[in-house]
């Protein structure tokens, strides 16, 4: 994630009229006399919220606000002017002024050796319960610097003791528990981590109920959201760190001004977040208004249009409408050369050949990545992806020793980058597993199906491609004849893309598809049905009714209720079938015709007679599913989602 500042409003305390000293953001330490940020800004550097993708860990942003006063001066100071000589202190008067001068050297000290250096000077004149503010202040400067999260959890454990003193909502407790999640995510605390921002979550909405100001505890709130989102998202929630993101961009548009370049980006971010759960429907508004916002305050030529024009080319790209999105790469890449950045266009070009291989232009692509190969490092994953698209290419042109050897030299230049870049190497084994899926090399393709799941499942935060590396295991072992051992495969894809995806999910609905399939095989007739009537429900509101997978899982309910001998159940869901195929007119007289014969021989069978077996269909889980590499690498040619083996 691209990290940014964060400043937090200077008129915090005008509601309490106690004051406090100023909190470091992990970001941005500024000096308290700074006037507070204006409400709207061109730049990101003044935000008091942070932006955030879902491509990358999220930037670790905390609030940073500022009392109108500082610890306490020196009370005494000066005030000797109308006698010769200063008046003895008294020994609790001596006690004030050493307290007010450690506080004061606290303040003023810069570097986080300084403020160590204070902060113990202070531990011997305070006790723990008057330290809470320092110590939140010394925590937040470590997780700003990134580099000790223990160090960050110790300060912060410190300050929710000392602050955390009664039930009554607190901005302050609620800054010290996003900054305890903050430091349990970086440690890979997944579980406490969500604990600890819960809990700073529930503490900000009794404030905003008992009336606190909006403008105080908004920024907190962004930032709670926006640490939710990335904690959910390594532990694979995605779909449910789409929520937190959805929160955190309505939090911005009530922040800045309409149009602002803030949220445009938060727009961007939001639609690549729905690009990493391949919701490409949802993504393409958002990436429209980033556009949009970004034309308008900076032009057609900006880095950031572009940016975003590559974006929509990649989504584009995921609802099949490929012209459009080599447009828009095209459009992408003369702003990426203009400004010189070489890397962002190889990464441009490589995408556009994908988008020509999907339009039928192999020859044109293969020319294309020959000349991007040239300009990669030897060594470097992209370029083994770029051998990867030429496979695909040559591939589609049925030639297959040339597919192969490119794809040998693609794992060649992989196999070195197993434990320095596991994520990408995970990901480019899924897509040359599936170049050998197409040349009818099964069992090479499961093998490097089953060596990228053991590095994924050292990786939590990839829990998404887990399962869906999991449902192409399973549904290659139905295909070649390994039924029992296609189930426990499936059965685990199932759960995790339902915790990545939500349960409604049209991937899902693929692997419980396949599952009937698996049990029908295993003559459990019962428990087919279970798994197809799941399918269907999914298929039905991910997919549509009428869609050809949708489609077929009916027919397979249909056939499964059959063999359980409920030729009742089983008649109403053929008919149901014959409805569905009837919808698409001509185009599909063939399967209307099949389907017709299929109820007469239910209506046979329920009246004593034996119709023919009917082979029940598994479908592959798509690619689209399988391989949801970044937009930030090259991206994965989407198949239709009716295609079957």
């Amino acid at each position: 994630m691209r990290k940014a500042p964060i400043s937090y409003l200077s008129h915090i305390s005008r509601h309490k009229p106690q004051s406090f000293a100023p909190f470091p953001s992990r970001n941005y330490i500024s000096d308290p006399s700074s006037p507070p940020p204006p409400s709207s800004s061109s730049s990101s550097s003044s935000s008091p919220l942070v932006s955030h993708t879902h491509l990358k860990p999220c930037a670790k942003t905390h609030v940073l606000f500022f009392k109108p006063n500082q610890f306490r001066k020196n009370p005494f100071r000066n005030m000797d002017t109308l006698v010769e000589r200063p008046t003895q202190l008294s020994s609790r008067q001596r006690k004030v002024k050493q307290k007010a001068e450690l506080e004061e050297a606290f303040e003023s000290a810069k570097t986080t050796e300084e403020m160590l250096k204070a902060f113990k000077d202070m531990e011997s004149a305070f006790d723990e319960g008057e330290l809470g503010l320092a110590s939140l202040k010394l925590g937040l400067k470590f997780d700003q610097e990134g580099e000790d999260p223990e160090k960050t959890l110790s300060f912060a454990s410190r300050a929710l003791k000392a602050l955390d003193k009664d039930d009554k909502p607190s901005l302050l407790v609620a800054m010290t528990l996003q900054l305890m999640g903050s430091a349990n995510y970086n440690l890979k605390r997944f579980n406490d981590s969500l604990g600890y921002l819960n809990r700073a979550n529930r503490l900000l909405g009794r404030l905003e109920e008992e009336g606190f100001s909006g403008e105080d505890v908004l920024p907190v709130l962004h930032a709670v959201q926006l640490e939710l989102a990335n904690v959910k998202t390594a532990m694979g929630r995605r779909e449910e760190a789409l929520g937190n993101l959805r929160k955190c961009l309505e939090i911005k548009e009530a922040t800045f001004e309409k149009d602002s370049r803030e949220l445009g980006k938060s727009h961007r971010d939001l639609a690549e977040a729905y690009v990493a759960v391949l919701n490409f429907k949802e993504a393409l508004p958002y990436c429209m208004k980033a556009l949009e916002i970004h034309k308008k305050q900076l032009g057609q030529n900006s880095v950031e249009v572009a940016h975003d024009r590559r974006l929509l080319g990649i989504i584009y790209t995921g609802l099949e409408e490929h012209k459009m999105a080599l447009e828009q790469n095209q459009l992408s890449q003369k702003v990426l050369k203009n400004w010189g950045l070489s890397s962002d266009l190889l990464r441009a070009k490589i995408d556009a050949a994908n988008m020509e291989i999907a339009l039928g232009k192999y020859d044109s692509a293969i020319e294309s990545l020959k000349g991007v190969v040239q300009e990669m490092d030897k060594g470097s994953e992209t370029r083994a992806m770029v051998f990867i698209s030429m496979a695909k290419a040559m591939c589609h042109q049925e030639k297959f020793a040339d597919s192969k050897r490119c794809l040998e030299i693609a794992c060649g230049i992989l196999d070195k980058k197993e434990t320095t870049s596991p994520v990408e190497v995970a990901e480019a084994y899924s897509e040359i597993s599936m170049q050998y899926e197409t040349m009818n090399e099964f069992e090479t393709a499961i093998s490097l199906l089953k060596r990228t799941l053991a590095m994924l499942e050292r990786l939590p935060q990839e829990q998404h491609s887990e399962g869906s590396v999991s449902a192409r295991i399973g549904w290659l072992l139905l295909l070649t004849g390994k039924v029992q051992q296609a189930i426990p495969y499936l059965e685990s894809a199932a759960e995790r893309l339902k915790e990545s995806f939500g349960s409604k999910h049209f991937g899902v609905g693929y692997i419980y598809n396949n599952l009937g399939a698996a049990y029908l095989e295993l003559d459990r007739p019962q428990s087919a049905a279970q798994m197809f009537a799941v399918a269907k429900d999914i298929m039905d509101v991910s997919l549509g009714p009428h869609h050809a997978d949708s489609i077929e899982a009916c027919q397979n309910l249909s056939k499964a209720y059959a063999a359980t001998g409920s030729y009742a159940f089983a008649i109403e869901f053929q008919q149901q079938v014959i409805d569905a195929w009837e919808s698409h007119g001509s185009s599909a007289e063939d399967e209307f015709k099949e389907a017709h014969r299929l109820l007469e021989q239910l209506k046979k069978k329920a009246r004593g007679a034996s119709p023919n077996n009917h082979p029940v269909k598994a479908l592959p889980l798509p690619h689209t599913i399988v391989s949801s590499r970044s937009s930030e690498t090259d991206i994965p040619v989407s198949q239709n989602l009716s295609s079957t083996n």
